[in-house]
């Protein structure tokens, strides 16, 4: 199940909050080692402060947090703009209201390694993008765009969540970075929905729509 939470509410889900922040710390920092801002055991950056919308899969059963992804429009900061702008092409700027960017996916690494059916997507990451795509079509966004790495891009390749690379990859540090644009429309949610397993929308029955909405406007 995925639930919303947007930056300006995380006081009201403190609990939620705290282990999104955590597990990012634990996948980041300490497995991936990554050059990243640790406080108080939470990793955080500064596009946490720009309002974002957090979409963060719940366990049905013992309403753990069991990974995360963060959306921010691309009219305002975000990473491909303001960390990553050099896997763009010198005359592309991506700064549009339907266009959202995606960053900071993690799984707890507790539940990173289950998967529906022998060779089957992860759950966790098939609801977060499941949820990415689900959102992005009820609030008819075009795209959303995301900056990741050649594992992310092969576990896309297997999710059939298809990318449309925009710019060169190139290195950062040690990892080869991609920029890609995911549509959200219903092919993509169907293709998603085929390779996992999932039946039916991932989306917490009480989603609040209004809010998401006035972000797009």
């Amino acid at each position: 199940m995925i639930r919303l939470i947007q930056g300006c509410d995380r006081l009201r889900h403190m609990y939620e909050i705290d282990r999104m922040h955590t597990i990012r710390a634990e996948v980041f920092h300490h497995r991936l080692r990554w050059d990243v801002r640790i406080e108080d055991g939470w990793e955080i950056d500064e596009f946490d402060d720009q309002n974002p919308l957090y979409m963060l899969s719940i366990d049905p059963v013992n309403g753990d947090v069991r990974g995360s992804v963060r959306l921010l429009p691309t009219t305002g900061p975000n990473m491909l703009r303001d960390v990553f702008s050099g896997l763009l092409p010198d005359d592309l700027t991506i700064a549009d209201p339907l266009i959202w960017e995606s960053s900071r996916f993690s799984i707890d690494p507790d539940y990173a390694c289950k998967a529906r059916r022998a060779g089957a997507v992860n759950e966790v990451t098939a609801e977060l993008l499941l949820g990415m795509a689900e959102i992005g079509s009820l609030i008819r966004l075009r795209q959303i765009v995301s900056v990741y790495d050649a594992t992310m891009a092969r576990l896309f390749q297997r999710a059939r969540c298809k990318a449309e690379t925009i710019g060169t990859p190139m290195r950062f540090g040690r990892v080869m970075t991609y920029a890609g644009l995911f549509k959200t429309d219903e092919a993509m949610i169907d293709g998603l929905r085929e390779a996992s397993g999932i039946t039916g929308s991932v989306l917490e029955k009480t989603v609040p729509t209004d809010p998401l909405y006035a972000l797009v406007a």
